[in-house]
C-alpha cells in the first residue's frame, strides 16, 4: 500500500526526503485531513457518469495528497497541473504506484486547457478538482468557467470568505459581481467548512469546499452586454440602479427610464438587490435602437 499522504508524519518525511521547502508565495498548504479529502472526492463523483472514464483535472497537486484520494476514490485518470518544478520529482515519487496519472508542469493561468484534453475520450465524465492556491482562486475559476470545457462540475477548496461570496443571494453583504459572474455559468453549493488545522502549514484563514455544477450559458443573452450591466451596477454600490447605469450608459434620462420600465425593474433599487435573472432581463430589454460602445 502506498503512503497515506494526508498523514502529517508522512508529509514531513516526504519533504525531508526531497529537501523540499514550501513556498508561501505559491500558496502551498498541504491537506492533512482524511475526512475533507473524502468530502472532496465524494462531491466530485456526484455528477452522473456515462459509459466513459472519470477524469479529473487537478491544479496544484502539491505532494499528491488529493491526487492519491482521487485515484483511489473512483477516478480513472487524473491530469495534475503543477507550477512548481521542484514538486515534479516529489509527485513522481509519491504516486509512482498509480496508473492513470498525467503530471503536467505548467502555470494554470496560462495553460491551454483545450489542448490538455485532446487525448481525453469524448464520452469521459470530466471534473475540475483542486485545493486551489488562494492567490489564483478568482482568476482561475473564471478562466475555467469561461473556457467552455466539457466539465460536469468544479469542486475546489477556497477561502471561506470567497465561497460565501460565490454562493451568496441578492441583497446580502456577500453578494456582488463575483457572485453573478460565477452563477452565470454554474450553480454553487458549499460542501464543507475547513479549519486551518487541516493543513500543513495552517493558513491564516478559514477555508471551504465548494462545488460549482456547470449549467453552461443558460441565460442566452449578449454576454458582453450582460457583464457590462453587472459591472455598472456593482461599481456604484451606493447609488440607485438608475444612477449606476447612467454612469456607464450615455442615455437620456427618459431613455434610461424606458429601459428599466421595459425590464420591469424599479430604478430606485440598488444593484446588489437584483437577481441574476433580472440582470439578464436588463440585457434582453436593452434599447437596441441606441448604439452602445
Amino acid at each position: 500500500m502506498s503512503e497515506r499522504l494526508y498523514q502529517p508524519s508522512v508529509v514531513h518525511a516526504v519533504l525531508r526526503r526531497h529537501g523540499f521547502t514550501m513556498k508561501k508565495g505559491l500558496g502551498q498548504n498541504f491537506l492533512i485531513d482524511a475526512h475533507v479529502l473524502s468530502d472532496i472526492v465524494e462531491a466530485a463523483l456526484v455528477a452522473d457518469a456515462g459509459s466513459g472514464p472519470r477524469v479529473a483535472i487537478e491544479v496544484g497537486p502539491g505532494i499528491g495528497t488529493l491526487t492519491q484520494a482521487l485515484l483511489e476514490g473512483g477516478f480513472d485518470r487524473v491530469i495534475a497541473v503543477e507550477k512548481d518544478r521542484a514538486l515534479i520529482p516529489v509527485l513522481r515519487d509519491t504516486l509512482q504506484s498509480y496508473d492513470g496519472l498525467d503530471i503536467v508542469l505548467a502555470d494554470a493561468l496560462k495553460l491551454d486547457f483545450q489542448s490538455l484534453l485532446q487525448n481525453v475520450p469524448e464520452q469521459a465524465t470530466l471534473c475540475f478538482v483542486s485545493n486551489l492556491p488562494y492567490y489564483i482562486t478568482t482568476p482561475l475559476i473564471m478562466r475555467i468557467l469561461e473556457s467552455s470545457l466539457p466539465l460536469s462540475a468544479l469542486v475546489v477548496m477556497v477561502q471561506k470568505e470567497v465561497a460565501l461570496r460565490i454562493a451568496a443571494t441578492p441583497g446580502g453583504k456577500d453578494y456582488g459581481a463575483l457572485t453573478v459572474a460565477v452563477q452565470y455559468y454554474s450553480q454553487p453549493e458549499i460542501i464543507a467548512s475547513v479549519p486551518p488545522t487541516c493543513f500543513i502549514p495552517p493558513p491564516n484563514v478559514e477555508s471551504a469546499v465548494i462545488r460549482l455544477n456547470i449549467t453552461g450559458d443558460w441565460l442566452n443573452v449578449d454576454r458582453d452586454l450582460f457583464f457590462r450591466i453587472v459591472r455598472a451596477a456593482f461599481g456604484k454600490r451606493r447609488k440607485t440602479l438608475t444612477n449606476a447605469l447612467a454612469s456607464e450608459f450615455p442615455f437620456e434620462k427618459s431613455e434610461l427610464s424606458d429601459w428599466l420600465a421595459a425590464a420591469g425593474i424599479d430604478g430606485r433599487r440598488r444593484g446588489e438587490t437584483l437577481g441574476i435573472q433580472e440582470f439578464a432581463t436588463l440585457a434582453e430589454k436593452y434599447p437596441v435602437s441606441i448604439v452602445h460602445t
